[in-house]
């Protein structure tokens, strides 16, 4: 169910920080026509931390309406409070999300122990089926594979997030859980390589930019062609590197500003894309056709 080019979706505001609903609307019709396989709504790139519940909610039920179930909406649940990510999931899967994209509890390092019954303890509230998200740059926790193993068993864990940007790490769950679930990379840069060796797909931020370039690669790779997947990886390089010049979603809000898709607006405290940033990803977007 969750597999292929998957885009973790920026949150289009206008210049006061208000969510713009009608840019959102256009923003998942264009995916969809540029084949994305998948939408992350209110994830790391779309400002979660900001977000309110209130607003994912509606993020979430004009998503769904918008795909009619042509592909997937995963909303973003977690948070580092295990009471508040069980009441966050089932509020979004009320809102029709079709899976939940739970984070590792980030600032309070929990141990590998805390991590298993934080999981198990929202995977076992959750009305839709869990994805783990591991993103230690982030969150300065590290969901260790021998926890994973352990979850994998859980029936309503069904996929991991890993964005370690490690290829022994994913061949490490690939062999350990990789039957039970599914395993998508979370780092578009080293995202072809681990496609390659098996990952089943990608939850991308360059997909919000150039999604049907990121689509095309990923189909390569899980089809195993490795030479046009390589092709496409190359190519994408420079626009993976611009998307995190400063931190991930400025740049990718930027360069959908300047393709006329969304506003400028983004919530403090992130910032407008700098001067300096703004020829980097200029440079990128013109370097993969999509400026």
């Amino acid at each position: 169910m969750f597999s292929g080019s998957i885009v973790a979706i920026v949150t289009p505001m206008n210049e006061s920080g208000e969510i713009d609903y009608l840019a959102w609307e256009r923003l998942i019709d264009w995916h969809l026509a540029e084949g994305t396989e998948g939408i992350v709504v209110a994830g790391t790139t779309g400002e979660s931390a900001t977000v309110s519940l209130a607003e994912a909610c509606e993020l979430t039920r004009r998503a769904v309406a918008r795909v009619a179930g042509r592909i997937p909406v995963i909303a973003g649940s977690g948070t580092n409070d295990t009471a508040n990510s069980i009441r966050r999931t089932r509020e979004l899967a009320e809102a029709g999300a079709d899976g939940v994209l739970v984070v590792t509890p980030y600032y309070n390092k929990p141990t590998q122990e805390g991590l298993y019954q934080h999981f198990t303890a929202i995977a076992d509230e959750s009305s839709v089926p869990v994805i783990l998200y591991n993103v230690p740059g982030r969150t300065a926790v590290d969901l260790l594979p021998q926890t994973v193993v352990r979850l994998a068993s859980h029936p309503r864990i069904v996929a991991i997030k890993e964005a370690t940007a490690s290829l022994p790490r994913m061949l490490e769950l690939l062999t350990g859980c990789g039957t039970e679930l599914s395993i998508l990379s979370g780092d578009d840069p080293t995202a072809a390589d681990t496609l390659l060796a098996g990952v089943q797909g990608v939850i991308s931020v360059t997909a919000n930019v150039a999604p049907a370039l990121v689509q095309q690669l990923v189909t390569a790779a899980v089809e195993g062609d490795s030479v046009r997947a390589r092709a496409l990886d190359l190519k994408l390089q420079p626009l993976h590197r611009a998307m995190f010049v400063e931190p991930n979603p400025i740049p990718a809000k930027w360069a959908l500003s300047e393709l006329g898709l969304i506003g400028a607006g983004i919530r403090l405290p992130l910032t407008p894309l700098s001067s300096a940033g703004q020829i980097s990803v200029r440079e990128a977007m013109r370097a993969v056709g999509v400026s």
